[in-house]
Order: structure tokens, then C-alpha cells, then sequence
């Protein structure tokens, strides 16, 4: 018998730079059928959409199917009971990456980190920092002893993008490809090709 509800997708928003790929995430996910997306936007995070990519926070929330607001720490993605197929932190800023590492499950964003890793199911991190400093370091190797993936959004130049929508959509190509989910977002490697 077929799993009647969709494939829930976590989808949360911190203050990094790169609000870019959250939001085109959103955009991807919500023309993928079968998936729903949720929704949580830090305060910080609100800054940051403003200031990068031109958006209010209730212009970002209308892009996923259900929202929480990060103090709402009642809230499904909050528990394990909640059918959850895995969360994407796009961008991770150092703060929740340490907040995650150590479980301080203070705010919704944390908490369903947290939700996520103790039911083994799939947490990306896209985090966003430059250069790394010894605790980053230590942080990114706690998460992924504890299951989660660390994936820098770092953008790759083999395919030769024409545009940041580009690498901006390689990139959640391989993010989605994580979760599971079947994309054509972009080109897949077909090999070298001959000099």
C-alpha cells in the first residue's frame, strides 16, 4: 500500500548570507509534487532575506505549505511523532550549528534539528562561514558524528554556470538529491570529456 501523505520537507532560514538558497529551495520543493514543505524563519534571518535577496519575511513564507514561527517550540516539527522525510538548514549560521552540535534545543529551529538527527532522518546544514575557526570545525565534526550532513553551499564550475541562478541551482540539485527527491534542477555529471 502506498504512504498516503506527502514527503514533509523541513525547510529553515538563519541570518548567514546566502537567504538565496532557502528561498530558491522553497521555490524548487513547492514544484515537486508529493512534497510539502515547513517553514521556520529565525529573527535574524528576516534581516538577512531583506537585505540579499529583496524579500519580506510573509514573501518568503508564502513560498512553503505550512509555517512556524520559531518560538513556537509546541509545534509538529517539534516532536518525533511528526512524519518528517528531513530538514534543510539553508543557510546555517554558526550560531544554530552550535545550538545543534550541542543540543540546546532553545528556539524551533534547534529543537527540530534536534527532532531530526534522534529519529535518523536526513539533516543537511547549509553552513555558511568563511574562514572556519577551531569550534566551527568541532561543531561540523559533532553534528556529523551525530548523522547530520555539513554541506557548505560551495559552488562547483565543472559545468560551466552562466549565472548565479546556476550554481545557486546546482548546488540545491545536490541538497534535494540528499533528501531523496528526484530533481532536474540540473545537469548531471555525464564524465571528463576528452581534451
Amino acid at each position: 500500500m502506498a504512504d498516503p501523505r506527502p514527503r514533509r520537507i523541513v525547510v529553515a532560514i538563519t541570518g548567514a548570507t546566502g537567504a538565496v538558497y532557502g528561498v530558491r529551495l522553497l521555490e524548487r520543493l513547492r514544484a515537486i509534487p508529493g512534497v510539502e514543505t515547513h517553514l521556520v524563519i529565525s529573527d535574524a534571518a528576516t534581516l538577512t532575506l531583506h537585505q540579499e535577496v529583496g524579500l519580506q519575511r510573509r514573501d518568503v513564507e508564502a513560498l512553503a505549505h505550512v509555517v512556524h514561527k520559531n518560538r513556537e517550540i509546541g509545534a509538529p516539527i517539534a516532536s518525533g511523532s511528526f512524519q518528517s522525510d528531513g530538514m534543510v538548514i539553508a543557510p546555517c549560521s554558526m550560531k544554530t550549528l552550535a545550538a545543534v552540535a550541542h543540543g540546546l534545543s532553545d528556539n524551533l529551529i534547534a529543537r527540530a534539528a534536534d527532532v531530526i538527527l534522534k529519529e535518523r532522518r536526513r539533516l543537511v546544514l547549509m553552513v555558511r562561514e568563511t574562514p572556519f575557526n577551531l569550534a566551527h570545525l568541532r561543531n561540523m565534526t559533532a553534528v556529523t558524528e551525530m548523522g547530520g550532513i555539513v554541506f557548505p553551499p560551495l559552488p562547483s564550475f565543472y559545468n560551466k554556470p552562466g549565472s548565479i541562478d546556476e550554481m545557486v541551482d546546482h548546488t540545491l540539485a545536490r541538497v534535494i538529491d540528499l533528501l531523496g527527491i528526484e530533481n532536474d534542477l540540473a545537469p548531471r555529471w555525464a564524465g571528463m570529456k576528452d581534451a
